[in-house]
């Protein structure tokens, strides 16, 4: 935050009591300069464009309105949705509802833990149906379109044309792969025929490219009419919700304040501390999580570093962070992760401490160890505890050695390293911040 804006965010709030309340959504209206407005417009892109090379990566192997079922628990070789788990089979679908409506038949899977989570285009979920919401019986669905009409109380209207269908089914250990596959094999999906969409711009890519695919996913995905004001403010950039986006009326010097944007919204974007509250050294999420209104630095932030994001009820992803703020932490260095006892993720499901490695992008994904292992968590066999209980957990690149093999999860050979603490269906004292985690310690 400059200190321009800084001024005048503090001057609006001593004298809040003092304004009615619209006056606060015309000064939301403020149009921006060129430069700033090329900022808040390029991290408002950026769950689209991510969305879409996801779904770029997926229709290489799988028509659109097709399930495709991923039938063994994720590797190093597995590089398309960063911060993957190791804990979950999933079944992926791009479902494109231009055409009609599409069904989904969901199998039984009792016990076992399931869900199944659909996201617009802008990543929200806009429904998670499974072991919390509907349980674990096997039903039907019908999921519509933002025009299409149904008179069936229990179907699915998406915000957009295409939706994002994510499936995760635990799985208890390979030996228990067999069974979680045969429950994996009844999901299915009936559907019409579309074609698939065309290529669309890269993050990376310079900013007339990457401006007009946003401009093409608005069109092909309108937004939700709660996102007028954004619009207004970034009108000196010409984005518009279907059209408006055109790079060659910008001159080479503003081309130079449009690049200057970027980089600006780039740095903002990695700052932990807008994205959600610390407590013991850890990053919780925002309630916002997966369904993030107006909030798009926080959406930008997720579609960079975790992407397609459970909403905190059914999944809470909690990351350590560096004292300056920073997501990733020294590879070189040891650390421990301690639990006393009775003081484990308090969760219905199950908790896992996943490892990644950072890539070029800034992008996280498993990498090979000496154990191959990638996770470790409530499910982990062999685990040790100390005589009181209590569970270590020891992070390293060299094996810690002793009975401390046992709870090692190895670090990467790269620079800089990044852990995230899943607890699926968190308890009520982890979702209202009554339990914390402990303090990664260096050790």
């Amino acid at each position: 935050m400059d200190r321009r804006t800084f001024m005048i965010a503090t001057t609006l709030a001593g004298a809040a009591s003092l304004q009615p309340r619209w006056a606060h959504a015309v000064a939301n209206d403020r149009r921006l300069p060129l430069q700033e407005a090329a900022a808040e417009a390029w991290l408002y892109g950026l769950m689209l464009i991510e969305n879409a090379q996801a779904r770029q990566r997926l229709l290489a192997m799988a028509r659109p309105n097709h399930l495709f079922h991923r039938q063994a628990l994720l590797t190093p070789k597995s590089q398309t949705v960063t911060t993957p788990n190791n804990d979950t089979l999933y079944s992926v679908a791009w479902i494109d509802l231009s055409a009609g409506p599409v069904s989904l038949s969901l199998p039984e899977v009792g016990e076992r833990y399931v869900s199944y989570q659909f996201m617009d285009m802008y990543g929200n979920n806009f429904a998670v149906l499974g072991s919390r919401t509907t349980g674990g019986g096997a039903c039907k669905v019908t999921i519509t379109g933002p025009g299409d009409a149904s008179s069936d109380p229990l179907s699915l209207r998406s915000p957009t044309r295409w939706v994002w269908l994510l499936a995760r089914l635990l799985v208890d250990g390979p030996e228990d792969l067999a069974a979680a596959r045969a429950i994996h094999n009844g999901m299915s999906i009936q559907g019409p025929l579309v074609p698939a969409p065309p290529r669309f711009a890269q993050r990376s890519d310079p900013w007339p490219e990457y401006f007009a695919s946003v401009q093409a996913l608005l069109a092909e995905n309108p937004p939700p009419i709660a996102d007028l004001s954004f619009f207004k403010r970034v009108e000196a950039l010409g984005l518009g919700p279907v059209k408006g986006f055109d790079a060659s009326r910008f001159s080479a010097a503003e081309g130079k304040m449009i690049e200057a944007g970027i980089a600006a919204a780039r740095v903002r974007l990695m700052s932990a501390g807008e994205s959600g509250r610390i407590a013991n050294g850890w990053l919780y999420p925002k309630s916002t999580l997966g369904n993030f209104g107006q909030d798009y630095r926080f959406r930008a932030q997720i579609a960079l570093t975790a992407l397609a994001a459970l909403p905190p009820e059914e999944a809470m992803y909690m990351r350590p962070i560096a004292p300056d703020g920073a997501y990733d932490l020294p590879s070189a260095t040891s650390w421990r992760l301690r639990f006393e006892a009775g003081q484990l993720p308090p969760v219905d499901a199950f908790w896992s401490l996943t490892m990644y490695q950072v890539n070029s992008a800034g992008q996280y994904f498993f990498f090979d160890n000496a154990l191959d292992r990638y996770s470790i968590g409530d499910r982990t066999p062999g685990l040790k505890r100390g005589a009181d209980g209590s569970l270590d957990i020891w992070i390293s690149r060299s094996d810690p050695g002793g009975e401390r093999t046992a709870n090692w999860l190895p670090a990467p050979p790269t620079e800089k390293f990044a852990i995230m603490l899943r607890a699926y269906l968190p308890r009520p004292e982890l979702l209202e911040g009554r339990y914390l985690l402990p303090p990664l310690m260096r050790g």
